[in-house]
């Protein structure tokens, strides 16, 4: 089988000290936050041009993590049916798989679209997001190692 994990659930949100606050009561820990910019990450998504400042929360077991996302760079915007990747709420789940092109054909061949372009960051990972059936905006990752 190709799908290894569940990586992270994203979340844009607008006030992201208040988020982080939030599921750190519901008992997820703060694992770190950064800057996400530049020219790889806009190819990814999609968007070109972004500023995001985000923070990974992990559940207590370490296995999942919850990425909530303060976009700075692009407006963020509020119409979720064709919402892109920096629309309020709901985001994506991220996938991490054995082999990101394998996977892309197999799910093209059930009507899925790939949002921006697969890209390799440094030499930990190749990235893309594509939108499944209804929409659904789904990221998949391939560990290189």
């Amino acid at each position: 089988m190709a799908l290894k994990r569940m990586d992270n659930v994203g979340i844009v949100v607008e006030d992201l000290a208040v988020a982080i606050d939030f599921f750190g009561e519901l008992g997820l820990e703060l694992e770190g936050r950064a800057m996400i910019e530049g020219e790889w990450a806009g190819r990814i998504t999609g968007l070109g041009d972004q500023r995001v400042e985000i923070a990974m929360m992990r559940t207590p077991d370490g296995h999942s993590r919850l990425e909530l996302s303060r976009f700075l760079m692009p407006n963020v915007v509020a119409d979720h049916r064709n919402a892109p990747v920096n629309a309020l709420g709901y985001l994506r789940v991220m996938f991490t798989v054995d082999d990101i092109d394998e996977t892309l054909e197999r799910l093209r061949m059930r009507g899925a679209q790939l949002v921006g372009d697969v890209v390799q960051y440094g030499d930990t990972y190749r990235l893309c997001y594509i939108r499944g059936p209804e929409g659904i905006l789904l990221g998949l990752a391939q560990e290189l190692s």
